[in-house]
């Protein structure tokens, strides 16, 4: 009879063990600051006429949030680039663009160094998804004040090319590939949940991906993330360099991401992204026949915080 009471007992602590689940969100603490570094190397490969045209696209950036007000599901967050940098590998040559530069001739990165150190404002939930972005195209409009020299045409243009890259809704997609990751329930290791993204980085897409709960540290806890990327509306028409042009892609993309067990702000994350497809640049006075661009994306990003 011993026996058999200790077995049942055994089997009940082994069940409740199992059944002990772990809420996955984030907890940040007011007052403080969190960051982000990120990494990313993009290979673009175009084909024109047949002939293969690579870009690589070398991307550094250093970010800080700070927590001003803690809500009963959100966070308000004062957002700041620290520091940015961009390195293009063309077929004509290298170009190198970074805050750090102090050359007035060198526009793009004059930009970049404007858009460091002014903050803009965020809010959070808990569950990683960016409710609001403010103030962060007024930051973008304020880049332009001294460009008095460009012309009008160029100015809107380098003004329009800056807002897809780094306005609200881009801030938004890019930051939640890393931060819109927690499930509404709590969960147990093995368990998946689905979680859709808007992506507004160049050209709009939607993002749907299966995470899933793959390990629990002392201190930190992992997710893994498994992507379908497509381009939503396949017939609208953007600017870009001057010429409308609208994308038919699909892809993929995967990642693993550590996060801190008590904050839920990540610790490290690894994501890989590959998309194909064709652009197609719209008839216009500088190509009266328009052309189709079959294109493939590979990008490579690494974001820590630290």
């Amino acid at each position: 009879m011993r026996k058999i009471f200790i077995l049942v007992l055994f089997t009940i602590l082994l069940i409740s063990g199992q059944a002990q689940k772990t809420t996955l969100t984030l907890n940040l603490e007011k007052g403080k600051e969190y960051r982000q570094v990120t990494y990313s190397r993009a290979t673009i490969i175009q084909d024109i006429n047949s002939q293969k045209m690579p870009i690589v696209m070398t991307l550094k950036g250093g970010m800080s949030y700070t927590v001003v007000t803690v809500n009963p599901s959100d966070f308000d967050l004062e957002v700041k680039y620290e520091r940015l940098s961009m390195i293009m590998e063309l077929p004509q040559g290298k170009m190198e663009f970074s805050s750090d530069k102090n050359d007035k001739k060198d526009i793009f990165s004059t930009m970049l160094s404007k858009m460091t150190g002014n903050t803009f404002n965020v809010k959070m939930a808990k569950n990683g998804k960016v409710l609001e972005v403010k103030n962060i195209e007024s930051r973008i409009e304020s880049l332009f004040e001294d460009f008095t020299d460009i012309p009008e045409n160029q100015l809107e243009q380098l003004k329009a090319q800056m807002t897809k890259a780094y306005g609200a809704e881009a801030f938004k997609g890019n930051i939640e590939m890393v931060t819109a990751i927690f499930p509404d329930n709590p969960v147990n290791i093995g368990d998946k949940w689905t979680i859709k993204t808007n992506l507004e980085s160049g050209m709009s897409a939607s993002m749907t991906t299966e995470y899933e709960f793959t390990d629990l540290g002392s201190d930190y806890a992992i997710i893994k993330g498994n992507s379908v990327i497509e381009t939503e509306d396949k017939d609208a028409y953007i600017e870009s360099n001057g010429m409308p042009m609208k994308y038919d892609m699909t892809g993929s993309m995967s990642s693993e991401i550590k996060v801190d067990k008590a904050t839920g702000w990540i610790i490290e994350a690894n994501i890989n992204q590959e998309i194909k497809g064709d652009a197609y640049i719209k008839e216009n006075p500088q190509m009266p026949d328009g052309m189709k661009l079959p294109m493939t994306m590979i990008n490579e990003m690494t974001i820590k915080n630290q």
